[in-house]
């Protein structure tokens, strides 16, 4: 969520998306504390839309990390700041405990893929190309029922091993033990798949050139908030709680 120059100027798309990306965030915070926290009757808030809706939001900020590595002046340390913030939210959602607190939540899963992508980039090992690319997304979609002990596609699926799930030691990875429960869960797997198929395009346009369209794709408004995409993050779900809480208030639900 932070990034985005090459050696020959900023890469405005990155930012634009971001943006589009935090908008329909807050929208989407928005109204699941309106209806889940002050019980607003936001009945068409569920179900596949609003599955559909988080994927399209969760998905974006993943990939487009992803084709930002190789414009990072320093992943680990970009991988540490993202850790440092997922520590954060997990301790102050567990002291508020408004809703369930967030363990391995979307930063933290920034965070995993960061440091997973540095490593790879120190061991020369960073897939490349968009046959790497489409090969990873082909396998980010294969393990979307991962927490749910199946992997595949179509008719090809299997089950994973029950007794992988018996532990509390793997919730980071994918796989959550008795008991787990998290208000935001972005574990390692299936995130790291997707995030490195936009390394790997982001390494392939890195050194092939961005197109002049993607370096200045520009909506000013969208494209501040992109930047600080963060920082947003952070300060929005405090902000639209309390103000939910006051409209719940007004209304007579709280």
């Amino acid at each position: 969520m932070s990034g985005g120059s090459s050696a020959r100027g900023r890469v405005e798309v990155f930012d634009l998306v971001r943006g589009l990306a935090v908008v329909s965030m807050v929208l989407f915070h928005l109204c699941y504390d309106l209806r889940f926290i002050v019980g607003v009757p936001l009945d068409w808030f569920s179900g596949t839309l609003r599955e559909a809706w988080r994927c399209s939001i969760s998905w974006s900020f993943v990939f487009v990390a992803g084709c930002m590595c190789p414009l990072s002046r320093d992943n680990l340390r970009r991988a540490l700041r993202y850790g440092a913030v997922a520590l954060a939210i997990w301790v102050v959602t567990s002291v508020a405990a408004v809703d369930t607190p967030i363990s391995f939540g979307i930063i933290y899963c920034m965070a995993a893929c960061t440091l997973v992508a540095w490593a790879l980039g120190r061991a020369g090992l960073m897939p490349r190309g968009r046959v790497a690319a489409a090969c990873l997304f082909v396998a980010f979609l294969a393990l979307q029922d991962l927490a749910s002990g199946r992997v595949g596609l179509g008719p090809l699926v299997l089950d994973v091993p029950a007794r992988l799930y018996q532990t509390p030691w793997l919730s980071w990875l994918g796989l959550p033990g008795p008991g787990f429960s998290s208000g935001d869960y972005y574990p390692l797997l299936p995130y790291l798949a997707l995030f490195l198929a936009g390394a790997a395009l982001g390494e392939r346009w890195a050194r092939g050139g961005y197109p002049a369209w993607a370096r200045s794709a520009r909506v000013a408004p969208l494209n501040l908030i992109g930047r600080h995409a963060l920082a947003v993050y952070v300060a929005h779900q405090p902000v639209i709680l309390g103000a939910s809480l006051l409209a719940g208030t007004a209304l007579g639900r709280v």
